[in-house]
């Protein structure tokens, strides 16, 4: 099996090691925190692999727009490593990239709801180039969620959003359409983690149920703490199942046990719960940086499974979410104190990267 194993990834391996030694180092991240201005980080960003992909007419490249073009990068990192990698690992990889269409099409919810223009949405999509079963501007151009959710029709996300439009209608909110689609799309993603078998399931259950841990564990805890739902609204709208976090500690937090026991039973290594728990977005931050941690460690040891280009693209997707959070600070000069607390990189220095072989 383990020859199998190495015939089916060497490529894969090689490659995505080869990408990951590409990610912004410490030292990049050090001179990007420190740039002035929004375009001092845009010439600092250029001599990275960002560089070719803010390429583009000087007049267009606003902060909007320069977001929207290092997407790019992560788009086209996430079309190289489903592509290299074998089934049925391949097929996780594609439903983790979909969570980017299911953010579109939130996106394009939100935009027919607000009355905003084409031009005003267009760039806070994610590029998916042409992998992407959405035809955006069509759906756009339906001019009403109801209208839009037609457009859907045989596509994965039409069956989740025309069970919730009844909902929609007698609200007028779209929760219940982003909830649906949130839900649907990480059932799917639990789905293909279960499809595996041996190394393969082990390591993206470790990541991929990590990542469905952190959703999960903050959903429960806003919809109880900070939107005041009751215990059957958090269970119905929260998920069954993870790796951590599992349905009794969701349905524990739901029926309002103490928020900071459970969490520090789940994640012991995260100190002043407590303390975090008053400030949500830190907690999540640092529940992420266990997300990252499990990721850098994944390429340390035997090589040849698909937690490789899983972790890669994680970390990839981290670092997008870092530079979009720099790019939106520097360009509205805002104080290092008020944005560091939505970082989630801790850049690791080359020289403790897995070498690559």
């Amino acid at each position: 099996m383990l020859q199998e194993d190495v015939r089916s990834y060497a490529v894969a391996h090689a490659r995505v090691r080869a990408l990951y030694a590409r990610l912004l180092t410490m030292e990049m991240w050090h001179e990007l925190r420190e740039a002035q201005d929004f375009d001092t980080l845009l010439d600092i960003l250029a001599g990275t692999v960002y560089g070719p992909y803010l390429e583009i007419e000087e007049a267009k490249l606003t902060p909007r727009r320069a977001v929207y073009q290092l997407r790019g990068h992560l788009a086209d990192a996430y079309i190289k490593v489903i592509r290299l990698s074998p089934r049925p690992g391949r097929q996780l990889l594609l439903q983790l990239w979909r969570l980017f269409e299911v953010d579109n099409l939130k996106a394009i919810l939100r935009g027919i709801e607000t009355g905003a223009s084409w031009h005003q949405v267009q760039f806070t999509l994610f590029p998916t180039r042409e992998e992407t079963v959405l035809p955006a501007e069509e759906i756009f151009e339906a001019g009403s969620v109801p209208d839009a959710i037609e457009e859907l029709s045989g596509t994965p996300y039409y069956a989740p959003l025309s069970h919730a439009l009844e909902r929609y209608q007698a609200e007028q909110n779209l929760f219940p359409l982003e909830v649906a689609l949130d839900l649907d799309y990480y059932r799917a993603l639990w789905s293909e983690v279960n499809q595996l078998k041996g190394l393969d399931h082990n390591h993206a259950l470790r990541l991929v149920g990590g990542l469905i841990d952190v959703n999960n564990l903050m959903w429960a805890i806003r919809y109880r703490v900070y939107h005041n739902l009751s215990e059957e609204e958090i269970i119905n709208y929260t998920l069954p199942f993870g790796y951590r976090v599992d349905d009794q500690d969701i349905r524990a937090i739901a029926a309002g046990a103490d928020i900071a026991s459970i969490v520090s039973r789940l994640y012991p290594e995260i100190e002043n719960v407590e303390a975090l728990l008053r400030r949500p977005q830190e907690l999540e931050r640092q529940l992420q940086h266990q997300l990252g941690r499990e990721s850098h460690r994944t390429f340390i040891g035997y090589p040849f499974h698909i937690g490789i280009p899983v972790a890669y693209v994680l970390l990839n997707e981290q670092e997008v979410h870092d530079l979009t959070v720099l790019i939106e600070a520097k360009a509205s000069q805002i104080p290092s104190e008020v944005y560091s607390s939505l970082l989630l990189v801790q850049p690791q220095p080359m020289e403790s990267r897995p070498a690559i072989y």
